[in-house]
Formats: C-alpha cells, structure tokens, sequence
C-alpha cells in the first residue's frame, strides 16, 4: 500500500439471508434489520467498523435494485455518503467483487486495496478487526490476497476450513495451503485438532492481484464486468451497471479465484466473528438467562430451558419446553428444535415452491417513499395501512382492475386524481375509479398514515402502471411513449 492511501472497503450488500426466515425474506433481508445487540442493523454496523478517516476510505456498496434506497438510507442514517453500485442482475460474489474492484481503481488509482467484507457479519471487537486489517495488509503488500481465518471455537459443520501453510510477513500471515468445504462433525473435529481455521469469507487484497488472478482463471467475467462497468449510468445518485453483467457466468469469489490460486494468504482474526447464518447463530450472539434462554420482543416464558424466542409481533408464550428456537412475525411462525436450524432453507425452498406469499414478503412492505402493511386480505378486496414520509410522493399511475378509496388518518395528503389536485385531512376520504390516474404525496412535516381499500377482479402489485416516478421506476417503453 502506497505511503498516505486508505483501504477502500468493499461491503456486499445484496443476498437474501432466507435461513432467517420469517425475520429475513427476499423484500427485506437480514442485513438490513437490527438483529444485532447494537441496536442498528447489521449492514450499519458494518459500515461503522470500516468508516471513513484515517485508516478507511468512503466504502463502495454493492447491491441490487430492490435494495438500493436500504443501502443508501441507512447509511447516510449513521452519517456515510458510500458509493452504491447496482447489479442488473445476481451472479454471485465474483462478479459483483470484480465490478467493485474495477471502479475502486477508477476511484483511487490502480494500486488501490480493498477490503471485502459480507454486510450481515457480526464481529464482537473492533480494535482487534482492525489490527487484522494492518496483518493483512502487510501480506497484500508483498502481492497476496489475504482472507481472515477466525480461531474454531467447536467442530462446525456450517463453516469453510482454512489449512495454513508455510509463514509471512515475520509470522503476522501465513500461505494458504487449501481450503475446505464445509465438513461432517468428525472431519470438523479432525479439522480442528490440525490447527485449522474457519474461513470467514471477508478478505483483503491489492486491486491489480485480484484482477491479474481473475483474468488469468475467469476471463469470461472480467471481460463482462469491464463492459458493464464501462456502460454504467448514474441514476439518482447510484452508479446502474450495464446490461452486460448479464454475460456474466454466475460464480462465487471462492470457486472463480480463491481456491484455485497460489497467491491466497491468510491472517488469523483473534475477535468474536459469526456469520448469522441461522437461528442457532442468533442465540449465540444474544444475552440469555440463568436457564440459558435469549428472547426478544414480547415473549414470556415460564419453565423453560436453552430457547431462542423472538418475535417481532404477536405475545409468544411457552411452558415447559427446552431447546427450540421459537420466531414469530405478523404472518408466520417458526417453531423447531434448535440444532435444525439450518433446515430452514429448505423450509423456504418448498414455500416458494408453493407460491406462498409469506416466503418473499413481509407484511410490511418497504418503498422508496415509506411502506404499506397489509391488514386484511380477501377474495375481491385488500385493506392496506399506508405511511408516507414527509416531501415523499408515490408515482403518478392507473390500474387496470382494481379502485381505491383512501381514508386519511393522521397527516396531510395532496391527491391528483385525473386533472384535479386537492388536499385531504385527517378523517378526510376520497375515491380513485378502476383505470383514473392518480398520485399520493406528502407536503407535510410529518408522516403522512391513510387507510387504503381496494375493489376489484386482481388485486397483485403488478397491476401498478407507472406513468411517472421520482424514483426512475417507469418502464422504458412507458418513458418513451410520454417523451
């Protein structure tokens, strides 16, 4: 690392964290939640440990459309202007970390060093986080790429194993000698007695190494990635990849460069680290009680031994019971024995199989401009709870099957309904006919709550046509045709 330059960090913000179903879905997912004993949400809490000033750069975020307004609120929440770079598309690590790695270089030159880090980690010690950082830059120096191995506290099955080779940098790293899939408990045990480490899939590396390494092993990525990146469009502040990241085969960082490298090093990181990959995890960040129990939310136990009861709605109540994790949200429950947490996954597999609602969504929908909740659902209607935030407006849009009537409950509403514009009040109502085009804006100071009931033959959320929109969410053909 030249004299004077910063580590850029690199956080990737856009997986679905599904194994903490019901909690985390696809429209909201963990890292974006408050999961932590920090009271922010893990994203944030990532973005503090790496925060700009002396040792760290302004981070790069990379993450996807539905994701884009998270990842820039809740940074700019705790004081944080990043980059946020958008994929047009999922294709695993690898692609996403070399469209970082590219644009870190047009920002910062091409000896730029990065640090990736994973969005939803918890790490337990910042000032011991750091002092691996310098470890690891010293090993990026002398031209590696360097992963952080975490010391294994238990033979896991859930975790990637590190074997060290010969050291560097005076015994500050060592080479990678191999890595290894995530074992059973008796290859985790043996693992673990040959002085193995968990691999934490965060890493630091010098820009120039990890593209000479990715171009030598997966030129069809890199080849992509820099087309893409060279199209990129600026869209309210986000930097929008182009349309050939597509042309991007879909590999993780790890299979594309990681494992098949002889420049890989690692350094050993001294400081609490989990992946909150599962319920288990969860408990095992939490504070319990003298019966070993953790709880969040409103819960009471009586008799009760080793659980892990969360709820982020209705009271959970249990008697008598030891060893379950217990999850609860507006829509769904979650009850199992907690060493089969890691099932969940494939819980949600067969809920998504089924179309169920409730694998992708939560009952309170995040927008641009606020949320709507759903409350009440039927064969011909739906009733949703509105909140728009203060200067927000919807966009200007019809429908082809359904009409509405809003109620105003709490704020101040300007309603375009056609050519006419008006303002209701609290307790105040109006009516939008099935295919009249309307807007919903909030002039006030203060969050604006309405009811809204809708009437009709198909009541999805893809019977939105946008006409116009602040958030560039009008489709190109709409956009044109207005032109």
């Amino acid at each position: 690392m030249a004299a004077g330059s910063k580590i850029v960090p690199v956080i990737l913000a856009g997986g679905s964290g599904t194994r903490l179903w019901p909690i985390s879905r696809d429209s909201l997912p963990k890292q974006f939640l408050p999961l932590s004993t920090s009271g922010a949400t893990l994203y944030q809490d990532t973005l503090q440990r790496v925060a700009p000033g002396e040792t760290f750069a302004s981070p790069i975020i990379v993450t996807n459309e539905e994701f884009r307004f998270f990842a820039q609120r809740q940074a700019r929440d705790i004081g944080i202007e990043p980059t946020v770079l958008l994929e047009p598309a999922r294709r695993d690590s690898a692609p996403a970390l070399l469209a970082a790695t590219l644009l870190a270089q047009r920002l910062h030159g091409t000896e730029a060093t990065l640090l990736v880090l994973a969005a939803d980690h918890v790490i337990g010690d910042t000032f011991a986080f750091h002092e691996a950082c310098r470890k690891a830059v010293g090993a990026a120096d002398l031209g590696h790429i360097v992963t952080f191995g975490i010391t294994p506290t238990e033979p896991r099955t859930s975790y990637g194993y590190i074997r060290r080779g010969a050291a560097l940098n005076g015994g500050t790293a060592a080479l990678v000698e191999a890595f290894a899939e995530k074992p059973s408990v008796e290859k985790a045990r043996d693992y673990i007695e040959a002085g193995y480490l968990w691999n934490s899939g965060n890493f630091l590396f010098p820009a120039h190494v990890m593209l000479e390494e990715a171009e030598s092993f997966e030129p069809e990525i890199v080849d992509a990635v820099r087309r893409a990146l060279g199209n990129a469009k600026s869209d309210l502040g986000f930097c929008r990849l182009g349309a050939d990241f597509h042309a991007a085969p879909s590999l993780s960082i790890d299979y594309a460069v990681l494992e098949r490298t002889s420049r890989a090093a690692v350094v050993e990181g001294s400081f609490p680290w989990s992946d909150v990959g599962s319920w288990n995890a969860m408990r095992e960040i939490a504070e319990t009680d003298a019966s070993g129990n953790a709880q969040r939310g409103p819960v009471r136990m009586i008799d009760t031994e080793n659980c892990y009861v969360h709820s982020d709605g209705p009271l959970i109540a249990a008697i008598g019971v030891s060893g379950l994790s217990i999850v609860a949200t507006g829509d769904a429950v979650l009850v199992m024995p907690s060493e089969r947490s890691e099932e969940v996954k494939h819980l949600v597999s067969a809920l998504k199989a089924e179309r169920r609602n409730e694998a992708h969504e939560h009952p309170r929908m995040h927008r641009p401009w606020g949320s709507y909740e759903t409350i009440n659902l039927g064969g011909r209607f739906r009733v949703k709870k509105i909140i728009v935030d203060p200067g927000e407006r919807l966009s200007l849009q019809k429908h082809h099957h359904r009409s509405e009537h809003w109620i105003v409950v709490h704020g101040t509403a300007e309603v375009t309904v056609n050519e006419k514009v008006f303002m209701l009040q609290e307790n105040e109502s109006t009516y939008i006919p099935l295919g009249a085009v309307h807007r919903l804006t909030n002039p006030g100071r203060i969050p604006l709550e309405l009811i809204e009931v809708q009437v009709g033959s198909y009541l999805g959320e893809d019977d939105i046509v946008r006409l116009d929109d602040v958030y560039n969410r009008v489709p190109a053909a709409v956009a044109v045709a207005l032109t």
